[in-house]
């Protein structure tokens, strides 16, 4: 026989899922619907003032036959590369040097954290006038003279850079949180066995730390697929080197609001959904092989 609930359970329930609505409509109106009709919208040819003509699979024959297309997504996979590595590297290099035994430990954890609550911006702006050709800081303090925003040959990197300075502070807040974790004992009893500071980092803390570790290299992956803001505001449309740093959220943005091709902009983000589903089955198959769970 089925259960019943009190009366002041059943309260406790819909006070509860009173709680939860909000979060559960906006969810369904802000991201679910949005989903769907991008799903539709891909396999249709926008005719303006929001009718759509259905074409089946044209705009998916389109951009898998358009050079642009595959260097978009060439482009994408070049800027994880560079960006989560080396980002993943400082922050956890800033983490330990902020969880060790230093002063004003809290006024460092506030610099580091402070490109974070920066307007990308007013962030964008700075790094603009460092990098720039003519006048920039940078060839200043070099005396070259390179575009490092104009040269095809350069701006990716130069883009990178901006992106792993930007999330170092937050990653590393993370990671510290997963480092203070980590209890005292065990450096303590492996120090008394003889084991020095590089044998404890690969013993006890990068094994201790690889959940946090992996979460933030999930996120990483994930904001480095997607990045749009970063590079729309460093490289304008009319930039030559545009072509050799463009993503696929670029790309989406100017099919899709520039030209005009809301389907074809459509497909596009289904392949950058897909591109971010498959990164992410990968992180969690290859996570059993190095994360450990264990306290």
């Amino acid at each position: 026989m089925k259960n019943r609930l009190s009366p002041a359970a059943r309260r406790e329930e819909n006070w509860a899922w009173l709680m939860v609505a909000p979060t559960i409509v906006g969810l369904i109106v802000l991201n679910l619907w949005p989903f769907v009709q991008t799903i539709y919208t891909s396999f249709c040819e926008h005719l303006g003032f929001g009718h759509y003509k259905f074409i089946g699979i044209g705009n998916f024959v389109r951009m898998f036959q358009n050079a642009e297309f595959w260097k978009a997504t060439w482009n994408t996979i070049l800027f994880c590369i560079l960006t989560v590595p080396v980002g993943l590297f400082l922050s956890l290099l800033v983490a330990m040097l902020l969880n060790a035994k230093i002063k004003f430990k809290g006024g460092f954890r506030t610099t580091f954290f402070l490109p974070m609550v920066c307007a990308p911006a007013a962030v964008t702006m700075v790094w603009r006038f460092i990098f720039n050709g003519e006048y920039g800081i940078l060839n200043s303090l070099f005396g070259t003279h390179i575009g490092w925003i104009t040269d095809p040959n350069f701006v990716m990197i130069s883009c990178a850079v901006v992106a792993i300075w930007s999330n170092i502070g937050y990653d590393a807040v993370l990671l510290l949180a997963g480092l203070q974790n980590i209890p005292k004992t065990l450096y303590e009893a492996n120090s008394i066995d003889g084991a020095g500071k590089v044998k404890q980092f690969f013993t006890i803390t990068l094994p201790m730390v690889s959940p946090t570790l992996f979460v933030v290299m999930i996120m990483r992956l994930m904001s480095s697929v997607k990045v749009y803001d970063l590079i729309y505001m460093m490289v304008e449309e009319t930039n030559p080197a545009v072509t050799s740093v463009q993503s696929l959220m670029y790309l989406f943005y100017r099919s899709s609001f520039v030209a005009g091709e809301r389907g074809y902009g459509s497909a596009i983000v289904l392949w950058t959904v897909l591109l971010i589903g498959l990164v992410t089955v990968i992180q969690f198959y290859g996570q059993k092989k190095w994360v450990n769970y264990d306290v």
